[in-house]
């Protein structure tokens, strides 16, 4: 009898030592897993780009989105280059393979999409996706306000949205473009001194008497402050973004005669919502129905809107919808241009930044020290 059966023999057999190439080989392949999944389940680093969200956030602000907060999604392309969206790394070539693509569903989230959050989702047009049709979980990815929810109807007013008769509450550090008349340029060390970059302004050129003329995107802050200034001769809202009808505006017809500053009303989609099919909300939700609502086939041809070939007179949607702003009001290309945001494209709630750089200031300035960690609002 083996009374000492505690005691591990040692195995006769030799041992194979990895070598330090296949150790490394492991190391970078569990790394790349747990980032994979860190990034498909819990959160997803981006950057902010340009300055539609000023001055909430800042070009340059990297911030991390949660995606637990209204659960995450799973992948509609499953066959991609891990850590990758459109494309490999500095090339043009696809990182992933079209033939293959799955049903998508999102797993549980603690939160539903919420007015004033934060968001990134994937920008539905084809026309702001390089005029590719993308799956849905690789389409360009935007970050803006949402300022509407599902069933929500929403109005602006004078540049003050309005949803269900109330007015909401507007963005801390909302920003509107104004037109600043100075006696002369404004040099780089006055722009400085204000805190506007070259993002913040365009030189429109001199009026008649050789004063020089900018549009500015500012906030009502700034605006005191430019005032103050001896050289600056005046700050006026800038009229032409609320006179006159936008044709560029949602959905752009007839029906909608608004432009970004007076707009709607409009109510937006909800899973469950049942419209009467007529020339009216064709023009209004037609698209949103054709492109976006889940039909396996959905067109319209004259004036009648066809499900599976089938004609049909009242149409219920199949998922919610959403409508998002940007908080620079006047420099933001969002759901007042291009519409609603299906649930399916929305990625992740905006959570905290991590890191933010100034490209335009020096290089012992360039990084925003007081930004680190901020949660975002």
């Amino acid at each position: 009898m083996n009374w000492k059966f505690w005691i591990k023999k040692e195995s006769k057999e030799p041992q194979i030592k990895k070598g330090p190439v296949r150790e490394w080989v492991d190391a970078i392949v569990f790394a790349v897993i747990a980032a994979t999944l860190i990034r498909f389940l819990i959160m997803e680093a981006y950057t902010i780009p340009t300055p539609s969200m000023e001055n909430s956030m800042l070009v340059g602000d990297f911030l991390f989105v949660s995606k637990f907060h209204y659960g995450a999604r799973t992948p509609k392309t499953p066959l991609q280059i891990p850590l990758t969206h459109q494309k490999i790394w500095f090339t043009n070539i696809p990182s992933y393979v079209e033939w293959i693509q799955l049903k998508q569903y999102r797993l549980p989230g603690f939160s539903s999409v919420k007015r004033e959050d934060v968001v990134v989702f994937n920008i539905p047009p084809k026309d702001l996706n390089e005029g590719k049709d993308y799956p849905v979980d690789l389409k360009t990815n935007y970050i803006k306000r949402c300022v509407a929810i599902p069933g929500d109807v929403l109005e602006i007013k004078d540049k003050q949205v309005i949803v269900n008769g109330t007015p909401l509450a507007n963005p801390k550090k909302m920003q509107f473009s104004y037109l600043v008349t100075s006696k002369d340029e404004i040099n780089l060390r006055n722009f400085t001194k204000l805190e506007l970059d070259p993002d913040d302004y365009n030189f429109l050129g001199r009026d008649q008497t050789g004063q020089a003329i900018y549009q500015m995107f500012i906030t009502e802050d700034r605006v005191s402050t430019l005032k103050a200034e001896p050289y600056i001769i005046s700050v006026d809202q800038d009229y032409r973004t609320g006179e006159g009808v936008d044709p560029r505006t949602f959905p752009g017809i007839k029906y909608a005669p608004w432009n970004g500053d007076n707009y709607g009303p409009l109510t937006i989609p909800k899973e469950g919502m049942k419209i009467q099919i007529n020339d009216s909300t064709l023009a209004f939700y037609g698209e949103t129905i054709t492109d976006y609502d889940l039909n396996e086939s959905a067109e319209i041809k004259e004036g009648k809107l066809l499900i599976n070939g089938a004609e049909v007179k009242e149409y219920t949607f199949n998922q919610n919808y959403y409508f998002m702003m940007g908080d620079n009001r006047h420099n933001s290309l969002d759901s007042r241009y291009w519409g609603f945001v299906p649930e399916d494209h929305i990625v992740g709630k905006g959570f905290f930044i991590w890191l933010s750089i100034d490209k335009y200031a020096g290089f012992f300035n360039k990084i925003r020290w007081s930004r680190f960690f901020n949660l975002i609002r």
